[in-house]
């Protein structure tokens, strides 16, 4: 919000006395007090063609009131708060701004005590061009001598020349444009641009802030050899998955050292910096496009509000909490049963992002009573629900404790928030849940379908006069990258150790988003539900695995096959060879949102689950492994359980 005048007028002793204690600002002000008589004097000269000794005592007595308005007015519009080593057009307007109303208020001080008898009303006038043109020039030398005074050793002799990094710029535009210009500014940058690359002819032999486009991507090769760069950077931040992986392929035949700017999002989350490229990584590849998220409408549901995240320290609840913080909630609550992520989580809020509101809470979900003192201590009005167990093959070792965790720990979560009226229940579901072949996939289904049973059930006693606003919606999507369980991690580690990278299947197919888009779009799936949505990110192509591990072999910069070799060891129980996103028979509409789309299906009711549920319940409790898949498959009838499959209580009785 920007401050008002008044605020402004409180604020100046305060900032005057900051500034006062600076010799800088003693220095410039001092200059100005010579160009503004300069200015004075120049402006005679010109009037009276150089003849002005005759006019020298009108200027002295003049003189004492110029510099007594001039001063007061340039400090009132910033001149002297601006950091000149980064001077740019907003300094020049509040310098044409300052000599503006300068010069006015003194010509109509002129005008108001002497009609101008005596005083030459172009000298005023010319007096403004000149204060205003010495400025900009006092201004400019400024910013050019601290930013190339490293170019000028017979200038300054004390700076501490450092060893440049030669860098080459693989792409020419407005990501390119900051980065050669933030390294002009921060002389601490320890690199030197050398040549930007760029595939549009146009650009090709143009400078940008005097760097040259030296040619286009297919002379690469001649381009190092011409610039003789140490490393290239990547600094094409919208570009698409074939641009990316085109660029990095040339880039490896290069042999020489290159890394990638943030992209887009991680742009908009903070200040665009070279000192922030990283190596390139899978999600460069994807060329996912930007999230364009409703800020206003996100803000209408998290402003002020206290928010419950679930499983606050795993992979996506981490994510929403750094996203959710951006929106300014009056508090978070952090609840997670591991104890190592929840104080991650905790420390990186306090210390990298300056947030203290903030509860962490160290529980399981199952635990009723703690829950409920929560929900009356603190009131949260959103709950976002991202814990579960997800990894498939050791939820299908341990089926009860998804039971146990991911259906009845998350129905106690929903009779909470009913019972104290919280506003917004976003459950985190997955792809998985369709037509699940595993248990996990199978019990986040059935939460999907609780959630849809109790906002039905909700439904018919606000009809009845029982008013309660709990809107529930889920959030269905695919695989994420660099979260808990995912396989790139996985294979960086098989690479690491010089392989082999192992593979299920040659067929294999997976979604992929990356952990940031997830948790924006779920932010913005939260905004839009009115009750009983389920709604679906949009996942754009299915990636082979193998291909996966193909293209990370080759961004760790080996071969395929040749130095990496890659083994299929075939599905594991309970896998699929490819995930959907929706069921057979689920109506699918967009929404308003292009990347998210929003089913229409119906779900169980309550009573019509609750037997059901009581036998689950007790399979669970008896570590029946094989009872919890045929429950689950009454509950499902497109669940194909694998019965085959032998969990760690079976494994451990045959042992016996």
């Amino acid at each position: 919000m920007e401050m008002t005048f008044i605020k402004r007028l409180k604020e100046q002793p305060r900032l005057l006395w900051t500034l006062a204690r600076r010799r800088n600002f003693w220095i410039v002000l001092l200059v100005d007090i010579v160009l503004i008589v300069a200015a004075f004097f120049l402006a005679y000269l010109v009037r009276f063609d150089s003849q002005i000794s005759w006019w020298i005592p009108q200027i002295a007595s003049v003189l004492p009131f110029m510099i007594l308005c001039k001063i007061p007015i340039f400090y009132m519009f910033g001149l002297y708060r601006g950091m000149w080593r980064y001077a740019s057009t907003t300094d020049l307007l509040n310098i044409t701004k300052a000599v503006a109303v300068s010069s006015g208020f003194i010509i109509m001080s002129v005008l108001y005590f002497n009609r101008f008898i005596g005083f030459s009303r172009s000298v005023f006038v010319m007096d403004g061009v000149f204060t205003f043109l010495l400025l900009c020039l006092h201004r400019g030398t400024i910013r050019f001598f601290l930013q190339n005074k490293e170019q000028m050793p017979w200038l300054v002799h004390d700076v501490a020349r450092q060893d440049k990094v030669r860098l080459l710029l693989i792409g020419a535009g407005a990501a390119a444009e900051k980065v050669i210009r933030e390294i002009r500014d921060n002389n601490n940058v320890p690199y030197e641009v050398v040549g930007l690359v760029d595939d549009d002819r146009s650009k090709q032999g143009l400078k940008i802030h005097g760097i040259p486009v030296v040619g286009g991507l297919d002379n690469l090769q001649q381009c190092i050899a011409r610039t003789r760069p140490a490393e290239l950077l990547i600094a094409v931040a919208s570009a698409t998955a074939e641009q990316m992986q085109r660029i990095v392929d040339l880039c490896q035949k290069s042999e020489t050292k290159f890394k990638v700017l943030p992209s887009m999002g991680e742009i908009i989350r903070g200040k665009l910096s070279v000192t922030s490229s990283r190596e390139i990584a899978y999600k460069d590849l994807l060329g996912r496009p930007v999230v364009h998220l409703d800020q206003e409408e996100i803000g209408r549901y998290l402003t002020g509000r206290t928010v419950l995240v679930t499983g606050a320290g795993g992979s996506i609840g981490s994510e929403l909490c750094r996203q959710i913080i951006r929106f300014e909630p009056k508090k978070i609550i952090l609840l997670d049963a591991g104890e190592e992520n929840l104080y991650k989580i905790q420390m990186e809020l306090h210390h990298d992002h300056h947030f203290h509101d903030y509860v962490p809470v160290l529980c399981k979900i199952q635990n009723q009573p703690l829950l409920n003192a929560i929900f009356t201590e603190y009131a949260p009005s959103v709950v976002f629900h991202a814990a579960a167990y997800k990894h498939v093959p050791l939820v299908e070792a341990n089926p009860w404790e998804a039971v146990f965790n991911n259906v009845f720990a998350t129905k106690g979560l929903i009779e909470a928030t009913i019972a104290h009226k919280v506003e917004r229940f976003v459950l985190v579901s997955t792809d998985k849940a369709v037509r699940p072949t595993n248990v996990m996939g199978a019990t986040k289904r059935v939460t999907e379908l609780l959630m849809l049973a109790y906002c039905h059930e909700q439904s018919a006693h606000s009809s009845a006069g029982n008013k309660n606003n709990t809107a529930f919606m889920a959030v269905r999507f695919g695989n994420v990258l660099g979260s808990s369980g995912s396989v790139i991690p996985l294979f960086k580690q098989q690479i690491e150790k010089g392989g082999p990278v192992t593979v299920t299947d040659p067929e294999m197919t997976r979604y992929f988003m990356s952990i940031e888009e997830a948790a924006q779009l779920i932010l913005q799936a939260g905004a839009m539900g009115g009750g009983g949505e389920i709604f679906i990110l949009k996942m754009g192509a299915r990636v082979k695995i193998v291909n996966l591990a193909r293209d990370l072999i080759k961004l760790l910069g080996y071969e395929p096959e040749k130095d990496i070799k890659i083994e299929y060891t075939g599905l594991r129980a309970g896998e699929k060879l490819y995930e959907e996103l929706i069921t057979e028979g689920e109506g699918i509409v967009p929404t308003k949102h292009e990347k998210i789309m929003v089913l229409l299906g119906n779900g169980k009711s309550e009573p019509e689950m609750e037997e059901l549920l009581r036998q689950l319940a007790k399979k669970a409790t008896l570590y029946d492994a094989r009872g919890i898949k045929e429950i689950l498959q009454e509950i499902l009838p497109e669940y194909t359980p694998d019965l085959q499959a032998v969990s760690i209580v079976q494994a451990f009785h045959a042992s016996s």
